[in-house]
């Protein structure tokens, strides 16, 4: 089971906070609520991934497509403080290189 948690900062960058396992399952409503996120205006988004204990190809799958929205909008999307589980599997899969992990969710947009 997994919850998601959506909020928007001062700056206006959107956080999506995806609390358990980050798979096939859940994959489908986090596109989703990435999807949403962007049609509504927010093109700056931080996905929390301290809570999330784990990750499959779905759930990377849903992260790169929400990167491509992001993008095709003038934005981006980033990930901030990811499980040690979540990492392995990121530097597994060579994604750590392309999304670039970041420390905090608040300071992700700083650079």
């Amino acid at each position: 089971m997994i919850e998601f948690d959506v909020r928007t900062l001062d700056t206006g960058v959107g956080v999506v906070t995806p609390r358990g396992r980050l798979n096939m399952v859940a994959a489908r409503q986090f596109k989703t609520i990435l999807g949403e996120l962007v049609a509504g205006g927010t093109h700056r988004i931080v996905v929390d991934l301290a809570e999330t204990d784990f990750i499959d190809s779905s759930g990377l799958g849903a992260l790169i497509g929400g990167v491509k929205q992001t993008r095709q909008q003038g934005g981006d999307l980033r990930i901030a403080r990811p499980t040690e589980s979540v990492m392995g599997v990121l530097e597994l899969t060579n994604l750590a290189r392309v999304l670039r992990p970041r420390d905090a969710v608040d300071t992700a947009f700083d650079d």
